[in-house]
């Protein structure tokens, strides 16, 4: 594999963390990590805080991953309180590190504390990439960098702060112009929401790899916890009775929501995705079960195509 975005000549199949914020957390992430290895993921991610919060971590856990493992990690980067100079030295390091990709996202402000995104020097993800691109340029010429892969964020169920769907279209479109190459979906719960997503990306224009993101619940608690975080975010109603049908507990909802994670995935690759992204809240068992539930032993079996045993 000579460079990253070679990985989307076939179906991917990658994996979430985020960066812990003590040693001991970040030794066990790193165990998690290992076992995940075992199903041959084409890369995983590595998220960063709001309004960079966790910048240093990020890229302590990217940098580790990449020497210990050799698996492919695609470090997030943020607008976010960053000035130019920030994020020249953040590309410009991962650059000289040998990292061939990064998620480019506008980013969530610091919490509890007011932020006005026209205040940062690139206030969404389209300038952020172009930025990127600026920069790749330079560095290709002063050491003959091949280049990052540059993916950015895609919305099935829209985003929250884009009420109008034909906007923001709009605006995807823009991040595709500026230079990315593909796109990583925000969870979802209805594959229904995926496939007219990616028309409407069709329709508009848009011809890059579109990469489905998947999440497991575990609790109730986290349902709730991911409404908020991920604002219009839909549970389906078959979803929430499977969830009302068990005792409540979190092992209860945990079997649930492999088993709909698992469906949705079988769906999704019969229905020929460009790859599912796992968002894997920093734990293994679930994906690991996922995987096991399909009947395959890793990614590379994952995404091939299926011919009968007989």
């Amino acid at each position: 594999m000579s460079h990253f975005r070679e990985l989307f000549e076939s179906t991917t199949f990658s994996f979430e963390f985020f960066p812990p914020k003590t040693e001991a957390g970040a030794q066990k992430l790193f165990d998690h990590i290992v076992k995940l290895e075992k199903l041959r993921p084409s890369f995983v991610s590595v998220t960063y805080g709001a309004g960079g919060s966790t910048r240093q971590l990020t890229r302590d856990l990217v940098h580790r991953v990449r020497a210990e493992t050799g698996i492919n990690t695609v470090p997030h980067l943020t607008c976010v309180k960053h000035s130019e100079s920030d994020i020249r030295g953040i590309v410009e390091g991962y650059a000289q590190r040998g990292i061939q990709s990064i998620l480019a996202l506008r980013g969530d402000p610091p919490h509890n504390e007011p932020h006005c995104f026209g205040d940062d020097r690139f206030s969404n993800a389209g300038e952020l990439v172009r930025f990127i691109r600026k920069i790749e340029d330079e560095q290709r010429q002063l050491n003959g960098f091949k280049g990052f892969g540059i993916g950015v964020a895609g919305f099935p169920e829209g985003h929250p702060s884009t009420p109008n769907r034909i906007t923001e279209m709009e605006y995807l479109k823009a991040k595709i112009d500026a230079g990315a190459d593909y796109i990583i979906t925000q969870m979802f719960f209805d594959n229904r929401d995926l496939y007219d997503f990616r028309d409407r990306c069709e329709m508009a224009g848009i011809r890059v790899p579109i990469i489905a993101g998947v999440m497991p619940i575990q609790s109730i608690s986290g349902m709730k916890r991911m409404s908020e975080l991920a604002l219009g975010m839909r549970f389906p109603a078959p979803l929430l009775r499977m969830v009302r049908r068990t005792d409540g507990s979190d092992e209860a909802i945990r079997r649930v929501g492999v088993h709909w994670a698992t469906e949705q995935s079988r769906d999704l690759l019969d229905h020929r995705v460009s790859g599912i992204h796992f968002y894997t809240l920093n734990s293994s068992g679930a994906t690991m079960e996922i995987y096991k539930t399909l009947g395959v032993q890793d990614s590379q079996q994952l995404g091939s195509e299926p011919t009968l045993p007989f």
